[in-house]
């Protein structure tokens, strides 16, 4: 029988690979960029997002993540407008949905999601993105359907791009 004589070693490995999965709550290994909300109000919040562009990232989504910071979240991109579902599975935290049309406007959000659930959420639409952030954050910020998401993924309105 053969013995190690750090078996410690292991399991050290694998907590460090756990944590380096999540920095500041987002996953470490997609790309974190800024992503604001400008409400029908005119008030702006920002957020930092890790941007889940590929189906191994959006599948992943915020699973696991037990700590979300109030001004981070993950936006998932789909590529193209279509219909969307997602879930809450293996997701210990509660989130806010923010369903976001092609456009750039907020369809639809799903508040407070009870986490861990493998009940579908679908999208109202066609939507391009959805943004999950730190459940009941959207109520508090006073983010609704219809403000605007301003993100390299959604065009600028005519009357608010550069030299208009």
């Amino acid at each position: 029988m053969r013995r190690y004589a750090f078996p410690g070693l292991f399991i050290l490995a694998l907590v460090l690979a756990l944590h380096t999965f999540t920095i500041a709550g987002l996953p470490a290994t997609l790309p974190v960029e800024r992503v604001e909300i400008i409400t029908a109000g005119g008030q702006s919040h920002v957020f930092e997002a890790a941007v889940a562009d590929t189906v191994e990232a959006r599948m992943r989504g915020l699973m696991f993540v037990t700590r979300l910071e109030p001004r981070r979240g993950m936006l998932f991109d789909f590529g193209s407008p279509g219909l969307v579902e997602m879930w809450m599975k293996n997701t210990p935290l509660s989130l806010d949905m923010l369903f976001i049309e092609a456009g750039g406007r907020i369809a639809h959000i799903e508040a407070r999601t009870r986490p861990f659930s493998t009940e579908i959420i679908p999208s109202p639409g066609e939507v391009l993105a959805v943004l999950e952030i730190i459940g009941g954050r959207s109520a508090e910020l006073g983010i609704a359907p219809g403000d605007r998401v301003v993100h390299r993924l959604f065009p600028a309105p005519a009357g608010n791009r550069p030299g208009h």
